[in-house]
């Protein structure tokens, strides 16, 4: 990789990154093709991960997404390997007699020697089998495991971090269930064992430092260095080349954690990431170049036609609205019908998801609005899980006299209709004057009084158990956005994952997310970035930033991404205060888009999808699996380097239609004016025909159930370059 540069930026120096152009996912069907096709009749493939059957963070989506087009292609051959957590496999997991005989000989091994060892089929798309290792079962070995990590590894791992002794349990266990399997194989098996992050990795470097016939790849999400960085308020990226990494490590507790990681990393065949960004993190922090970026994908369901989307996108913000009706009761001064749904989402740390900035930009972005005169109002939705004790009281109430005053509206409506019903029955036209009697003007008074609020509505929904110190709401006291009538921007913090089953809000994220107008993630430090991928299938609009793996990703891969709602932030070359100035241009020129602007900017959006399926991106995966089988069975398989030059990327280029991006040009942005768009005349059909035109369509990997077009391809690599993997002798 070619070395970063520095340049002035103010009175700062700043190292620039050195972000090669990775090969582009859309122009794979353009390439050449393998000479032979890659047989995988004789392997088997096993994916270890402490996220298998068991929800922690975003590992646990790329698995289970991945898991379909995984089966497809390994057929039988393939195992997830996790943890056992009771309470997940009772309501995720059937538990089976384990298919193949080397692994059922395998397992009644281990079951036999002191370990609990379970099998069966993960109840998500696919329906992949896993194995399930009891981890707390084998706690007795605990003490000997660590005495052989240190004699063999020199890494000595403290006896209070509970998730690094789980860590050493499951790698031992993991190792030990890979070597049984291999002795229990009638032929020589060709094994290929991935694994996902540190919490896995101690059992590829069991695999190396036992000399066991596996093919191994590590897969780093995140580095565990990085994100501890980040969140210490550290110029993190203009300083990567100049951190002691053993130093910074040890300073935060985090050395023995972080040599597991660094260890896995050094020893795999194959060593991936998830982004271009990450990989330059990587190469600094774990002192080893990614082989392959492989990033992640969602399994993308389309729609026989394009007003279905944007008709569950009016159905869910109506139930989003039924919420804001509840909430903001006795203060309901602002029309719904002219107001906004923004949110952020994912795990609560304020400064490397970008709430902090967030925030101030919607300080800001009130400032604008209420100067302007704008009728449109905001409400930005806070997701992110914090500890709390209960609902807010206040909140239940809201939704609480929402209903009450349904309920008499419906009331009085039945009422009324009797008497129109009875009325016209008798041939009558109906005395208004009487329609409604003295009791029904009672039930609406007492229903109106009933909404009467001598506080303003809460910023959060729940009870916090650290109100004073947390961060959300501590910058929300300094900026001064709460709730009152003159703000133009209302902020809801929602501190629990969303839930169908919740008596305040109850709907799951899909469909919260589908019922918003727009995703905000001004992460700084976002390795991939599940949230603004999930809300581009979904066709609704989002801001990400060129420190965000998706936001890498997508400005390589399309020309003008703001023209198809994708917002990148620049918070790589902009300080803290020009990048929030930037956030808070792209929030006002949203507000000032007409509904039509909005609908045709979410049909672009949502044609983007097929750049995010794991039909596109699972070929990165079978790539790095193929390079590892080259590289530990060399007698078998083998790969020649691929002439890098020959391979030229694809980028969509700007929309075919006007209009663009408001914030690329303003001359041809959409109309503000609702006279003016009846004139200006948009086919949906034909934008979409054009846009066709433009992207390529996936092909069909190949799989062990029927015919499919080759699936071999060149491997992308880190620096651009490309590995070609064919079957035979060796030369």
């Amino acid at each position: 990789m070619k070395a970063g540069r520095f340049f002035q930026f103010g009175n700062a120096t700043i190292f620039s990154m050195p972000l090669a152009r990775s090969m582009s996912v859309t122009s794979l069907s353009g390439l050449e093709e393998w000479d032979e096709e890659f047989d995988l009749e004789d392997a088997v493939l096993f994916e270890i991960a402490w996220e298998v059957a068991n929800k922690v963070g975003g590992i646990y989506t790329v698995i289970q997404t991945k898991a379909r087009l995984t089966v497809e292609e390994w057929g039988e051959n393939y195992f997830l390997v996790g943890p056992y957590v009771e309470s997940n496999v009772r309501t995720q997991v059937e538990l089976i007699e384990p298919t193949n005989p080397a692994l059922k000989r395998t397992i009644d091994k281990m079951n036999s020697s002191g370990c609990k060892v379970y099998f069966g089929r993960w109840l998500i798309e696919g329906s992949p089998y896993v194995v399930l290792i009891d981890v707390a079962f084998t706690a007795w070995s605990l003490d000997k495991w660590k005495t052989e990590l240190w004699n063999n590894f020199s890494i000595g791992v403290p006896w209070f971090d509970r998730e690094a002794n789980d860590a050493v349990l499951f790698g031992f266990l993991t190792a030990w269930l890979l070597g049984e399997f291999a002795a229990q194989c009638e032929e020589p098996p060709h094994i290929l064992a991935h694994f996902h992050e540190w919490l896995a990795g101690l059992g590829l470097a069991l695999c190396r430092q036992r000399l066991l016939p596996v093919a191994t790849i590590f897969t780093t999400h995140a580095t565990l260095l990085g994100r501890y960085l980040c969140a210490g308020s550290v110029d993190f990226y203009n300083n990567l080349i100049n951190f002691n990494v053993d130093k910074e490590a040890g300073d935060r507790q985090i050395y023995h954690r972080y040599c597991l990681e660094r260890t896995a990393a050094r020893c795999a065949h194959v060593f991936t990431t998830v982004s271009q960004i990450t990989a330059v993190e990587a190469e600094y922090l774990l002192k080893r170049k990614p082989d392959i970026i492989t990033p992640n994908g969602l399994n993308v369901k389309k729609f026989s036609a394009m007003h279905e989307f944007q008709n569950l996108h009016a159905q869910n913000k109506n139930r989003i609205q039924e919420f804001v009706r509840g909430h903001f009761y006795g203060h309901l001064d602002f029309n719904l019908d002219k107001c906004l749904f923004l949110f952020i989402a994912g795990r609560y740390e304020f400064s490397n998801k970008g709430a902090d900035i967030f925030l101030e930009a919607l300080a800001r972005l009130n400032y604008l609005l209420r100067v302007n005169h704008s009728e449109v109002t905001i409400v930005a939705f806070f997701i992110m899980p914090a500890r709390t004790n209960n609902f807010n009281v206040e909140t239940l109430k809201g939704q609480a006299v929402r209903k009450q005053l349904w309920d008499t509206a419906h009331t009085v409506k039945e009422r009324f209709g009797k008497k129109l019903y009875e009325s016209l029955l008798i041939g009558q036209l109906p005395d208004v004057a009487k329609m409604l009697d003295k009791e029904d003007f009672t039930m609406m008074k007492r229903a109106i009084f009933a909404t009467q609020r001598q506080c303003q509505p809460p910023i959060c929904t729940h009870n916090m158990l650290e109100d004073s110190n947390d961060p959300i709401l501590t910058c929300i006291r300094r900026i001064g956005l709460f709730n009152s009538s003159a703000d133009r921007v209302k902020v809801i913090f929602h501190p629990e994952f969303l839930s169908s089953t919740s008596p305040l809000l109850p709907m799951d994220y899909e469909e919260f997310v589908r019922g918003c107008h727009l995703g905000v993630f001004p992460s700084y430090y976002e390795p991939w970035g599940y949230t603004p991928a999930e809300c581009t299938v979904m066709g609704i609009p989002s801001i990400s930033t060129n420190l965000s793996g998706f936001g890498c990703f997508m400005e390589e891969h399309i020309s003008d991404p703001s023209a198809y709602g994708i917002y990148i932030l620049d918070r790589r070359h902009r300080g803290v205060d020009e990048s929030c100035n930037q956030l808070t241009s792209y929030l006002f020129q949203f507000c000032q888009q007409s509904r039509r602007a909005r609908i045709i900017q979410r049909n672009r959006t949502e044609r983007l999808s097929d750049l995010l399926d794991w039909r596109y991106l699972g070929r990165y995966y079978i790539a790095a699996r193929h390079m590892a089988l080259a590289k530990a069975f060399p007698d078998t398989y083998f790969y020649q380097p691929h002439d890098s030059e020959t391979t030229q990327g694809f980028r969509y280029p700007r929309p075919a239609s006007v209009p663009p991006s408001p914030s690329l040009s303003r001359h041809s942005s959409p109309h503000h004016s609702e006279a003016e768009d009846e004139d200006d005349r948009y086919d949906e059909d034909e934008e979409a025909e054009k846009d066709r035109l433009n992207i390529r369509q996936p092909l069909a990997l190949q799989t062990k159930k029927g015919p499919a077009l080759p699936s071999a391809l060149p491997v992308p690599g880190a620096n651009g370059h490309g590995d070609r993997v064919v079957k035979g002798e060796k030369n």
